[in-house]
């Protein structure tokens, strides 16, 4: 199984950019620590990282024929970005949208995501561990 993970923008910034709501651990830590977690899953995990919105939509599209899953963390695109949504409903695998901090207890401009109605599911507010939770689940909507 193979599962690909998309961090949208800033996420780069991660360890440094507000670290009272997004925490210390750099983007690096967080990739490692899902490299564990797929390792202890038995599945494969490729983390990229895009700030621009169509890099984004790429990579979704490009995930429908070599990926079982997606995972994204879209950032600030999740709260406008049709055209991310639609990549989303166009590829037929789950895929599974993220955020570090709960979006539903952010600024009223951050508490709707216009990409998690295309999603299976939305996992918020665990840090890191949203991540790892969303490997979870997704080998557990894939039966693996």
């Amino acid at each position: 199984m193979r599962v690909l993970v998309i961090h949208g923008p800033n996420l780069n910034l991660l360890g440094e950019r507000e670290p009272d709501i997004y925490g210390t651990q750099t983007l690096a830590d967080v990739d490692d620590y899902l490299a564990a977690v797929a390792r202890d899953l038995g599945i494969e995990v490729e983390c990229v990282q895009y700030n621009l919105e169509g890099e984004i939509v790429t990579a979704i599209q490009g995930a429908r024929s070599s990926c079982d899953c997606i995972v994204v963390n879209p950032g600030a695109y999740s709260h406008y970005s049709l055209a991310i949504a639609d990549a989303i409903s166009s590829v037929p695998i789950p895929v599974i949208e993220v955020h570090l901090s709960n979006i539903a207890a952010r600024e009223p401009e951050r508490r709707i995501s216009v990409t998690a109605a295309a999603c299976i599911g939305s996992i918020s507010g665990f840090g890191a561990q949203s991540y790892a939770l969303a490997l979870h689940a997704a080998t557990k909507i894939l039966g693996k």
